[in-house]
């Protein structure tokens, strides 16, 4: 079974239709001079969401029972660790990487396989991480905000990073082989960080005058806090702590529960 590149084709001809035809209110932020094509790519992004993503998400919590949904989450956050301790070492935050091996070790054994976040529980909190990062650690500049279709937030640097991500991460549908095993561990994947959202997106629906603006300057603020190494308490808790850099349209919203 090949991988059919035409949705993904005429998904990114829609976007940048939308995206022309995007106002655009005041003057431009700094770190977003595409906002034009960015704020025609966010509506893009959310009329999915709202349209197919966030009713599979609704379905989901409301036939789950709330033990299996974290449990899936957790072990999906847990096998994302993994990466995240590697662009620690690759960063040379030895303290960081053995903490987050630690952690791996500790709730894949006691925890169940991941089902039970008994590090967290117990003091060792998440430490966030991916390639984006660990780019920037190497020297390469942020760039431009980018909002990617169907993907969301990121940058010029987080984009570059994504490829690294995709290839190395286990918890991407392109570090496994067989398909039938790929589209369903990818279908959970998505659904289950989708589900964790659905409270944030439901508050910046309600609180952020302009959405894309908030989260623009969320996910910003995110990422800059990653890059200066601080450790997952003190972080802004607007997105997903595991991979913000891979995630479907349904992380447009970044301020997240984490899975």
């Amino acid at each position: 079974m090949r991988f059919n590149l035409k949705p993904v084709a005429l998904t990114t001809c829609l976007a940048l239709t939308l995206a022309g035809c995007a106002p655009l209110p005041g003057k431009p932020d700094p770190q977003d001079p595409f906002e034009r094509f960015n704020r025609g790519v966010y509506q893009f992004n959310d009329t999915v969401d709202r349209a197919v993503v966030r009713p599979i998400a609704a379905m989901y919590t409301d036939l789950t029972p709330s033990g299996a949904r974290s449990c899936v989450s957790n072990i999906f956050s847990n096998i994302g660790d993994i990466w995240s301790g590697i662009n620690s070492f690759l960063q040379g935050r030895g303290v960081d990487f053995f903490n987050t091996l630690g952690r791996v070790l500790f709730n894949t054994t006691v925890g169940l396989g991941g089902c039970f976040d008994v590090a967290t529980a117990n003091g060792a909190n998440r430490i966030p991480n991916d390639f984006g990062t660990t780019l920037g650690v190497w020297g390469v500049g942020q760039g431009p905000y980018l909002v990617l279709p169907l993907i969301g937030p990121s940058t010029v640097r987080d984009t570059g990073g994504l490829l690294g991500d995709w290839v190395a991460n286990p918890v991407t549908p392109g570090s496994i082989n067989d398909v039938p095993v790929r589209n369903t561990v990818w279908g959970t994947y998505f659904v289950s960080k989708r589900a964790d959202l659905l409270q944030a997106s439901d508050t910046l629906d309600s609180i952020a005058l302009d959405p894309y603006s908030f989260t623009r300057d969320a996910y910003l603020q995110r990422r800059e806090a990653l890059l200066k190494g601080l450790n997952s308490t003190d972080l802004p808790d607007y997105e997903d702590e595991d991979d913000e850099s891979i995630a479907p349209v349904a992380a447009q919203p970044v301020i997240t529960p984490q899975p």
